[in-house]
């Protein structure tokens, strides 16, 4: 499971009208008083829409429940659920489900097969370069899919970053060299994750805050399904032909994706029909249009912390391979222009751009910023020991793909069904900090245990043990991540604060990368030379670049122990800088305010 997206909800939920019995809007919010917090934190305050919302009589008439002073892509959003019956939301979110099952379960298939995909062009040390290219990429284009939608439209962004996720795939299947594979892990990961923001941002659009939650745990449950199946596909796949673990997938896709589109379109064609929306047609000339939409998507922004987190991070994890290591002028180079470009990045974006990413009044907001921060060291702290799990697991165990696949895959059926819980407790009870100030030193302890078990001839179950603790904690935060940003802000900002989520969270997986990159990259080699019997260690260079090779000495040969014990090492030290990183949450988690969400109302209509 992407440990940027979760949430979930119990099926019997589905296509209930879901408005706020209470009518309380604003309160319950610490001690602030209504005006400052829609200042502060942006909560909307506006009225409750009756029950009957397509009556033309006197009282509230959906035309006036439509904020006029919104973003297009978010008054076409407030327009639909003001337009579509229990039936169309029902049917949106089966078609939601449908593609969390699909995403889930290329991701358990392909995430099985990366090592040996990347092995098998003799790079498996490169895995962390991968991902943190694909996770900096990933997290620079959530500020421009968020303009999308607020912008545009929400099913033209989902439309969009189908597409791309698919090319990705179709590249994915096609490539014959590593240069091909890590350009169609940048698309593949550009359009996973995008797409999953839009059915995010479409939940958070369709559902109350109270119900949110469960929103979530129900659109992301199909990962309590797909973890198993998707390990043993990979196998096959692996045995067969790993490229149609890619190509299958590339024409799975688009047909589970266009029937939302089409969904959200034919709603969306009712509302005008109904007068819920009126096109303004634009009277700016192609140039004109040029201006004002590089404006908008923000393009220097975009660039400058793109390039100054691949720039800042890759040092990190190739450093070990230049000649003179960190004292290379391309080294020194690289981390120096990516520091400023990240620093000029929040200058522009403080001062400088007319059409910034996010509100200032957000970016400052103590709840904002402390999720934002915890979901930045959690990833950090996940992404630290988590890219070589599966190559640890058959090394140091034996087992097949499959099973190696089985173990990682605990923290997915685990956590899907525990949202579940997690999403109903925070209904019941309207508050999530609680949950979240839990969920930290439970991780934590989950991590530092795998600290000591995970060392040759640990038994396995054991590792299994602290998979389940960290799926339960890691869950958790990621639910009340959500929740948090979400009822910090108005409908107006949702997309944004989702987005801006969602670059901490990338951000943080490009550091967690890079960490363990490094760790590897200094750590392993050395081991090996170290621990080597003398007839095997001239093949050092060999056995550390590829899986399969890795694989090749039985357990019990002196040379696979010597392998198992220098993964050991790298594990053990990846853990370690985890453990320690995680902790820096536990004093994040008290910025967020102790918001009661059960008295908040954002969106109206038919929601969940």
């Amino acid at each position: 499971m992407s440990h940027q997206e979760l949430g979930y909800s119990d099926s019997p939920a589905i296509g209930r009208t879901a408005f706020d019995e209470e009518g309380k809007v604003g309160s319950g919010v610490d001690d602030r008083d209504a005006k400052s917090s829609d200042l502060k934190d942006g909560i909307s305050t506006q009225p409750e829409l009756g029950e009957n919302t397509s009556h033309s009589g006197t009282g509230n008439r959906p035309e006036q429940m439509i904020d006029e002073n919104a973003q297009a892509g978010v008054q076409n959003a407030e327009a639909l659920t003001l337009t579509w019956t229990k039936t169309s939301l029902t049917i949106a979110y089966l078609f939601m489900f449908l593609l969390y099952f699909v995403n889930a379960f290329q991701s358990s298939i392909t995430s099985n097969l990366t090592a040996f995909v990347v092995s098998g062009f003799e790079s498996h040390s490169l895995i962390p370069v991968i991902s943190i290219v694909s996770s900096v990429m990933s997290a620079a284009a959530y500020m421009p899919i968020a303009k999308i939608l607020n912008l545009w439209d929400r099913s033209i962004g989902f439309a969009v970053m189908a597409s791309i996720a698919t090319i990705g795939l179709i590249l994915s299947a096609v490539c014959t060299n590593i240069e091909t594979y890590c350009a169609s892990q940048v698309f593949y990961s550009v359009g996973f994750t995008g797409m999953i923001f839009c059915i995010d941002v479409i939940t958070a659009d369709t559902s109350s805050l109270r119900d949110r939650g469960l929103a979530y745990a129900f659109t992301s449950s199909p990962y309590i399904i797909t973890a198993f199946a998707g390990s043993k596909a990979s196998e096959g796949f692996y045995e067969n032909n790993w490229r149609w673990a890619f190509g299958t997938f590339s024409i799975v896709l688009p047909v589970v994706a266009l029937p939302l589109f089409v969904l959200l379109q034919y709603n969306m064609r009712l509302a005008k029909k109904r007068g819920l929306l009126v096109k303004r047609k634009s009277d700016r000339t192609p140039w004109q249009s040029l201006v004002h939409y590089t404006l908008e998507f923000d393009v220097l922004g975009v660039f400058l912390i793109a390039g100054g987190l691949v720039l800042f991070l890759l040092p990190f994890s190739i450093a070990a391979s230049a000649a003179d290591q960190w004292r290379s002028a391309h080294i020194i180079a690289m981390l120096v222009i990516g520091f400023i470009l990240l620093v000029t990045f929040g200058f522009v974006e403080r001062y400088l751009s007319p059409r910034p990413f996010l509100p200032y009044n957000l970016l400052t907001s103590r709840t904002v910023l402390g999720a934002c921060l915890c979901d930045f060291v959690y990833q950090i702290a996940y992404y630290c020991w988590n890219s070589y799990f599966s190559s640890f697991l058959m090394v140091n165990y034996g087992v097949s793909i499959s099973v190696a696949g089985y173990i990682s895959s605990i923290f997915d059926v685990v956590s899907g069904i525990w949202l579940l819980v997690v999403g109903l407790l925070i209904k019941k009870t309207g508050y999530f900090r609680w949950l979240f100030i839990a969920a930290i030193p439970l991780y934590m302890l989950g991590v530092g245990l795998m600290i000591y078990f995970r060392k040759p001839h640990m038994n396995l179950g054991y590792i299994i043990m602290c998979q389940i603790f960290m799926a339960f904690g890691g869950a958790t935060m990621i639910i009340c991540q959500q929740v948090s940003v979400l009822a910090a802000s108005s409908h107006n900002d949702a997309a944004a604060v989702l987005a801006l989520l969602g670059l901490f969270g990338n951000a943080g997986g490009a550091v967690g990368n890079s960490i363990s990159g490094a760790i590897w990259t200094h750590t392993l080699p050395g081991a090996l030379q170290r621990l080597l019997p003398a007839e095997s260690l001239a093949d050092w260079e060999t056995i550390y670049d590829s899986l399969d090779v890795q694989l090749s000495y039985p357990i019990g040969d002196p040379t696979r122990e010597a392998i198992m014990w220098a993964y050991a090492e790298a594990q053990s030290r990846m853990l370690i800088a985890g453990t320690a990183i995680m902790a820096l949450a536990l004093g994040f988690v008290f910025l967020i305010r102790n918001i009661k969400v059960s008295e908040i109302e954002q969106v109206k209509g038919v929601l969940f």
